[in-house]
């Protein structure tokens, strides 16, 4: 991790939310995201973290949801310090939460610590399903009003979208499987459900442990509506498949987490395979890396064919 004196552009920031010039310096996180990430650190008070992100509209619609999560849920998120434009970019600045990162963590902690976070996680998502609920799926943005708003289509073509978009990304390693997953994904039922949030990237590695419990869950960019069901085989895939040979435990932990605050939603076979999907390959096109320590290559590769094959047997 980079220790240096906030640039100019985050002093900017920080004098405009916290209105002090006290000395301080300045981390950059070895782990990026799409935001330009600066944890600033204060000898004689609290520490903050100052994200830049690429438009002034994707920080507004991060800062609003970040704030409706914090007020409407018990899920623990870092306390929003100030929002705004800065040139032609946007930035946040929350709170630091201190702890260890749960991506590292999660494998050393124990199984009963392990089936806590997951049922935690499980949890978290109900409750979020319970908070924000739309009129249709897709992007969430802040609408005119102030409000956070769904700007796709339906709930049913969004998913024909996100699945098919996942199972063209998936590399040539896949092509003997391919025919089984489009398969899959055109298996599923026609039915129609209100979108609820899909917080796409909840899992372990944008969380926070500290005191063996979540302390906080990171990254709210990007968010999306979608069929609660997409939402729940997502979800229980990266936190209870992700890092262990046997899920079964932490999906059961997951499930129970989730039916605690709201009924399960019937999910199908169809939205599993999607959700394995759109883990496999990140943004890059690259295949992304499960387990900790990470897989890679064809290790990786062969850890997500497993993961497809369960459910094709089905």
């Amino acid at each position: 991790m980079t220790r240096i004196a906030p640039d100019v552009t985050v002093q900017r920031i920080l004098d405009r939310v916290l209105q002090t010039r006290a000395s301080a310096r300045a981390e950059t996180p070895p782990q990026g995201n799409h935001k330009d990430t600066t944890i600033v650190r204060y000898p004689d008070r609290p520490d903050v973290v100052v994200q830049l992100t690429a438009t002034p509209s994707g920080a507004h619609t991060e800062a609003t949801l970040l704030a409706a999560v914090r007020d409407q849920t018990t899920v623990p998120v870092a306390r929003l310090l100030g929002r705004g434009r800065i040139g032609d970019r946007g930035y946040l600045v929350t709170e630091h939460v201190s702890g260890r990162d749960l991506h590292e963590s999660f494998v050393t902690c124990s199984r009963a610590t392990r089936e806590r976070i997951a049922r935690r996680f499980g949890r978290c998502l109900g409750e979020l399903h319970d908070a924000f609920a739309f009129d249709a799926a897709g992007p969430v943005e802040v609408g005119a009003s102030g409000t956070l708003a769904a700007t796709g289509p339906d709930g049913a073509t969004f998913f024909e979208e996100y699945a098919s978009d996942a199972v063209e990304a998936l590399p040539s390693a896949f092509d003997d499987r391919r025919p089984a997953i489009e398969a899959a994904v055109a298996s599923r039922p026609e039915r129609a459900v209100q979108p609820r949030l899909f917080p796409w990237d909840l899992r372990p590695g944008n969380a926070i442990l500290a005191d063996d419990d979540l302390a906080a869950v990171l990254d709210w960019a990007d968010p999306l509506a979608a069929d609660p069901a997409l939402a729940v085989a997502k979800v229980e895939h990266l936190v209870a498949a992700w890092y262990v040979d046997d899920p079964a435990p932490l999906r059961s932990a997951f499930r129970e987490g989730y039916a605690a605050v709201r009924p399960l939603p019937d999910v199908s076979v169809a939205d599993r395979v999607a959700a394995i999907a759109a883990s496999a390959v990140d943004s890059n096109g690259t295949v992304t890396r499960p387990r900790y320590p990470e897989l890679t290559g064809t290790a990786a590769v062969a850890v997500h064919r497993e993961w497809f094959d369960e459910w094709l047997d089905e």
